[in-house]
């Protein structure tokens, strides 16, 4: 995955050399930013596909129970996609220059409440 980060944020013209005392930090400010925000997205990606997958199979037990009813299609994988880059991305354009990394967590910490919370109205519907 890091792999990948770097091999994105040097095509867009970023520093991608570590810190020689944290190795898992990046020297500068702005990619190690980025990097924070692209390990937030794939972590919200993930749970907003298991929750895709978790309505798909919901609706396909209930074609199979109900055979009369006519389901909704499965979401395309790409429109979760995008759906979650979105997401993110709205969530990040609030963020202030001036916020440093904190400003990211926080971001980060309200997706993962967010995306919690959406999971538990699942799991009671």
């Amino acid at each position: 995955m890091r792999s990948a980060f770097e091999a994105w944020a040097q095509r867009d013209g970023h520093i991608v050399r570590r810190r020689e005392d944290k190795p898992d930090e990046y020297l500068v400010f702005e990619t190690q930013r980025r990097w924070v925000i692209w390990q937030a997205a794939l972590a919200h990606g993930k749970t907003a596909a298991a929750t895709a997958k978790y309505s798909a199979q919901k609706a396909a037990s209930k074609e199979s129970a109900e055979p009369v009813r006519a389901s909704a299609p499965a979401p395309d994988e790409t429109a979760v996609r995008n759906r979650v880059l979105n997401e993110v991305l709205d969530a990040f354009s609030d963020l202030d220059d001036t916020a440093g990394i904190e400003g990211v967590l926080k971001v980060i910490q309200g997706l993962k409440k967010k995306q919690k919370a959406l999971a538990e109205d699942k799991t009671e519907s």
